[in-house]
């Protein structure tokens, strides 16, 4: 199986390498548009702003590429938040995957949300054999609300989507690669889907 993971400047991509090779994998860091078409299963990464990251995308060429992509995609962390129609942080127009806005935690609770937290009401074959109320961790500002696409729920002073789905697009917004035996299943079950 050909794992690869999109390299464009912005993302956490060792820790997600080291979560596939834990899982027997040899995942291919790259932004070769040709590898990333070729790919059986394709990830999509993100640490940082949103903005600069989505002015990487374009310099690449990769924001054309990836919602154009037909093989299973996972967006993570800011990759899911990309992957919406817009986000507040630095008002930027994302890929319009999934059909939702990103927006910045109201001022009643602290940002980032940093840590472990619970998601729940589990939808699809990502989260296949996790128990209802898994825990994951979680580091982001800004969330999507939730939508027709969630699959997965968390809630830190307002419920939003942990995660979101679409035909062959998937996205979460925790850090399945540094949530431990849960993340693990997750990420075997993307590779099973």
């Amino acid at each position: 199986m050909k794992i690869v993971i999109i390299n464009y400047g912005a993302g956490n991509i060792q820790s997600i390498k080291f979560a596939f090779k834990r899982l027997g994998y040899d995942a291919i860091l790259t932004n070769d548009v040709e590898e990333i078409k070729n790919a059986d299963k394709v990830i999509f990464p993100g640490v940082g702003e949103a903005s600069s990251a989505m002015k990487m995308l374009r310099e690449s060429g990769l924001d054309t590429l990836i919602p154009n992509l037909k093989q299973p995609v996972l967006g993570i962390c800011l990759g899911m938040q990309l992957m919406c129609h817009s986000s507040e942080e630095g008002d930027t127009k994302g890929l319009g995957i999934f059909d939702c806005d990103v927006v910045r935690f109201p001022n009643q609770v602290k940002v980032p949300q940093i840590g472990w937290n619970a998601i729940t009401e589990l939808k699809t074959d990502l989260f296949k054999d996790i128990v209802k109320t898994a825990y994951i961790y979680m580091v982001h500002s800004y969330y999507a609300p939730i939508c027709k696409e969630t699959i997965a729920t968390s809630d830190y002073g307002l419920s939003y989507s942990a995660a979101l789905a679409k035909d062959n697009f998937y996205g979460v917004q925790f850090h399945p690669e540094k949530s431990s035996t849960v993340g693990e299943r997750i990420l075997r079950n993307f590779l099973q889907l």
